[in-house]
């Protein structure tokens, strides 16, 4: 019993740095003041945590602090008086860090924007971003929408107050920890892919025949009906445990001796690199033939049996180890469906990837779990057989198409121009006809069964995948396929297209010459604009029209995904090629600059590629490592509005840049 004790008390110890830290609270109040004259002012009071402080207004440019910054937009019938003053005497010092002169205040911030009415009464929105730090960290940029009222019922009283809630981490104050650009619905998306990859890989033919193992192992097992279900809920925890701690503990370890720069540099690498690209591109292909029946893979014999060995031991003990070798023995199949998820929730927030594994290695433990409840279900389970060969081999076709989008990824990075969209397309058309011929028995491999007849189910799955061919083939033609935007190398790599996008009418003043970079970097739907900031920056002056910057990557698949399904709407691409000077930042280009234009950091290191300069300006100044990421930019480097990240809705894109553009001509 006190083994049993002593492990669990070890798992919690393992869990607990993982759990959220207390959230510090930053409350927000608004009130409305009566001036006389149809004048009103709105007070909006921050009530700052103790031992905390809060920038002031600033502006402190890429190098400082995040300033505050609320922006009014009044609705019908309000108009502003002025701009947003700071009430609260600001504590000015040098700062030795940011080697500038910076404005702090504790306690309490009171902000003040005066408004006239030309109605009897109206509203007005308010957006509101700011950080705050202490001595030793500084909580990420935070963000708050208010609507005010105006008249109030009783002009002069807290019209709302609410509360806005952030978790205070340990980093470097000069760099804030990023956040999600992708957004809470990027976030869901690669949950729910997770849970179906976890529940798809229980009928894998690694890891379907380990339900009788399971089901014996807990049939087998003495003792009363609760210690039962103890036991039967550890072997899911230890499974979902055995998935999960690893990728964390890598990124608690990184953040920890490196700091958020480094967490990212990993990931930045292991997903854009040519070197893992290239790998699991291999990995896929060797996986994808053994299911094809060419080789059989497992792992090391002597591994598998010194862990199953021991799973025949009582207690906590033999559980675990019961787990880790339900892990070590399906790894064969899951291995790529793992590498997968986690490529894919790299380009996110660094949590992203533990919350994704998190999520395919519950819906995967699940089912065992489940069994190992109610042995009993076993009885209900279709038996192994010829038709798991079938789904393995499905599985190899489904492995080919997705391994190339790896081989995709370090071709668009690296410029090798070896996978244009039009051969990625005729690849896919390929490998899916195949595909459905096999389902519909015209293609048998070397362990299939015979197919006496065809079944409806695989009567029903052939149909859907040669409807996914005739979906596929218009996009040989230039189509752009915007249910697989994110997968598809961008509309620019296509050499033939039959309806080519508009291209976008530029005023010459100020532009002379093709932009920097733009040899080998384009926007989509025949846009035209920038891919270096300054370069931007002084053409938008010229122009005299605020300034969009896309932090954007080659292999970031919602920013193929927003490209595709937001800016191609009319009122979008009107907006962006009209009244917008476009910058595109790439976060993971590989193109090495000249020595004149490289980066040095805080820490000394340089910085030599295109990437990893756009990378470290959008976490300096913005805190966000994530891609895509929206920042309207006015004269002087100013935000104009809150930043968007991953966000698929036409209307709220059309007002977010149509915000941009009312605040831009109002200052």
């Amino acid at each position: 019993m006190f083994k049993q004790t002593r492990i669990f008390t070890l798992l919690l110890a393992t869990l607990l740095p993982l759990l959220p830290i207390a959230a510090q609270n930053v409350a927000w109040k608004s009130s409305v003041e009566a001036l006389g004259n149809d004048e009103y002012r709105l007070v909006l009071t921050a009530t700052i945590p103790t031992d905390y402080h809060m920038y002031d207004m600033g502006p402190y440019g890429m190098n400082g602090p995040t300033a505050t910054t609320l922006v009014f937009t009044p609705g019908e019938g309000a108009e502003l008086v002025g701009s947003v003053e700071l009430l609260t005497p600001s504590d000015r010092h040098h700062d030795e860090m940011f080697d500038m002169e910076i404005g702090t205040i504790e306690g309490r911030a009171i902000f003040a924007q005066p408004i006239r009415l030309t109605a009897a009464r109206s509203s007005v929105d308010v957006d509101i971003e700011w950080m705050i730090c202490n001595d030793t960290s500084c909580s990420p940029p935070d963000e708050l929408h208010l609507t005010i009222a105006v008249p109030e019922a009783s002009a002069g009283t807290p019209a709302e107050e609410q509360t806005s809630e952030h978790v205070t981490e340990q980093a470097t104050p000069a760099v804030s920890a990023p956040k999600d650009a992708a957004g809470d619905k990027g976030l869901w998306a690669l949950i729910v892919e997770a849970v179906l990859w976890g529940f798809a890989a229980l009928l894998t033919p690694c890891v379907f025949p380990m339900v009788p193992m399971t089901v014996s192992f807990f049939m087998k097992s003495a003792g009363s009906p609760a210690l039962g279900r103890l036991r039967a809920g550890m072997y899911g925890i230890f499974i979902v445990a055995l998935y999960t701690l690893p990728i964390a503990a890598i990124i608690l370890i990184t953040r920890t001796l490196g700091g958020d720069a480094v967490t990212a540099d990993i990931f930045n690498w292991l997903a854009t690199h040519w070197l893992p690209n290239l790998l699991f591109f291999l990995v896929f292909m060797i996986f994808a033939a053994s299911f094809f029946g060419a080789f059989e893979i497992t792992m090391p014999s002597w591994m598998v049996n010194k862990s199953d060995s021991k799973a025949d031991s009582k207690g906590l003990t033999g559980i675990f180890f019961m787990a880790l070798t339900l892990v070590l023995v399906s790894f064969s199949c899951t291995g790529p469906i793992v590498g997968s998820v986690l490529i894919k929730s790299t380009s996110g927030e660094f949590w992203s990837p533990i919350v994704t594994m998190f999520a395919f290695s519950t819906a995967f433990a699940l089912p065992f779990t489940l069994f190992a409840f109610f042995p009993s279900m076993l009885k209900k389970l279709p038996k192994s057989g010829g038709w798991l060969n079938s789904v393995k081999v499905v599985l190899g076709f489904i492995e080919v198409a997705l391994g190339f989008k790896f081989l995709s990824v370090a071709d668009q990075t690296y410029h090798w121009g070896l996978l244009d969209r039009e051969i990625y397309l005729a690849i896919w058309i390929v490998v899916f006809t195949l595909l459905g011929l096999y389902l519909l028995g015209k293609i048998r491999f070397a362990h299939d069964s015979e197919l006496p007849y065809l079944g409806v189910g695989r009567l029903a799955l052939a149909i859907a995948v040669f409807s996914f061919v005739v979906y596929l083939i218009p996009g040989m033609w230039g189509a752009p396929l915007k249910g697989l935007s994110g997968y598809l190398p961008p509309l620019t790599t296509q050499d033939f297209l039959l309806a080519p996008g508009a291209t976008a009418t530029t005023p010459a003043a100020a532009r002379t010459d093709a932009p920097k970079y733009s040899d080998f970097l384009h926007l989509p739907h025949g846009l035209e604009g920038f891919f270096d900031l300054k370069e931007a920056e002084a053409y938008a002056a010229a122009v005299d029209k605020p300034l969009f910057i896309d932090f954007t990557g080659h292999g970031c698949v919602n920013c193929r995904e927003m490209e595709a399904r937001v800016w191609s709407a009319p009122e979008v691409l009107e907006l962006l090629r009209n009244d917008y000077v476009i910058c595109a930042l790439y976060s993971d280009d590989k193109k090495v600059l000249p020595e004149s234009e490289w980066v040095t950091t805080d820490t000394g290191k340089v910085l030599k590629s295109l990437g990893k300069i756009n990378s470290y300006y959008a976490l300096t100044t913005y805190g966000v490592n994530a891609q895509p990421y929206y920042v309207l930019q006015g004269r002087d480097g100013r935000q104009l509005v809150p930043p968007r990240g991953y966000d698929l809705s036409v209307e709220g894109f059309v007002e977010f840049l149509r915000s941009g553009l009312k605040a831009y001509r109002e200052r």
